[in-house]
């Protein structure tokens, strides 16, 4: 490789990341609560009692109270889990700011049991839809330029996709959608700071924006997404992942042309032939 090429940059800046978060206030993690009921809805319908979980998180104190006597994990790019040691591992609502979020599902996966349970909570696509457009729109408008101001993030879709890249059998993906409501523009960048989910991509600007800016944007969000009471409404997209690692005893599809009823007759009807 040639040493003078540009290193190729990260989307996140993880100091500025890891400020944010110092930052935090735990009564505003409310976001991390509502993963925490998701989890453990969905292990209270698997068939399966866990002896040896691991949560990745960035809050430990969130989820330390959890699962009796999970390991508690940094979200660092080289996570500190040890291959095969664990029957479940979590990773709580950090997905979405990682640099290489395949590598660390991989790392999960390596770190499971066979027949291990990989269950991922993080934000989706659907996030902050309103602020991004609120805030596009208004740069656009008055610097005739455009900037990253809310992170990028993971459609439902290509989230599942990366289960399968990781090498996890059975994936399953779905989302939860919740909305907040704020006053105002103000209020709610000022939530996403308490909440450590303040903008954090290499690429943001350096410099302080414009006034102007954000109240042309306070205006087309209000004229554009505000609720029945006049607050504004915001949305955060949960997306809950789930895969397990490959074992003989799990369920296998059938090859093809083996089936012993056609499915006509499993439906009860009579099947007809297809007429050019």
């Amino acid at each position: 490789m040639d040493p003078s090429a540009a290193k190729t940059p990260s989307l996140f800046d993880r100091s500025a990341l890891a400020a944010h978060r110092a930052r935090a206030r735990d009564d505003a993690l409310f976001l991390h609560r509502a993963a925490v009921d998701e989890v453990q809805d969905r292990l209270a319908v698997v068939n399966k009692t866990f002896t040896a979980p691991a949560i990745v998180t960035p809050f430990a104190q969130v989820w330390a109270g959890v699962l009796n006597g999970a390991r508690i994990v940094p979200d660092d790019e080289v996570l500190d889990l040890s291959p095969g040691a664990h029957d479940l591992v979590i990773h709580a609502m950090a997905l979405h700011w990682a640099n290489d979020p395949v590598g660390q599902l991989i790392q999960c996966a390596r770190a499971l049991k066979p027949d291990g349970l990989l269950l991922v909570v993080c934000l989706g696509g659907e996030t902050l839809h309103e602020l991004r457009a609120a805030l596009g729109q208004a740069e656009i408008e008055v610097t005739g330029g455009l900037s990253p101001r809310v992170a990028p993030m993971a459609e439902l879709r290509d989230l599942g996709a990366l289960l399968q890249r990781a090498g996890l059998a059975l994936p399953v993906a779905d989302r939860v959608p919740l909305t907040a409501t704020y006053r105002d523009l103000w209020h709610l960048m000022a939530d996403l700071r308490a909440m450590g989910e303040a903008n954090a991509v290499t690429e943001r600007l350096k410099h302080p924006t414009r006034r102007s800016v954000f109240h042309r944007a306070q205006h087309i969000y209000a004229e554009s997404f505000a609720a029945s009471d006049g607050r504004l409404a915001a949305t955060f997209e949960l997306v809950c992942l789930t895969g397990w690692a490959p074992d003989a005893s799990q369920p296998k599809p059938l090859r093809p042309g083996s089936a012993q009823v056609s499915l006509a007759e499993a439906l009860g009807t009579k099947e007809g032939k297809l007429y050019d």
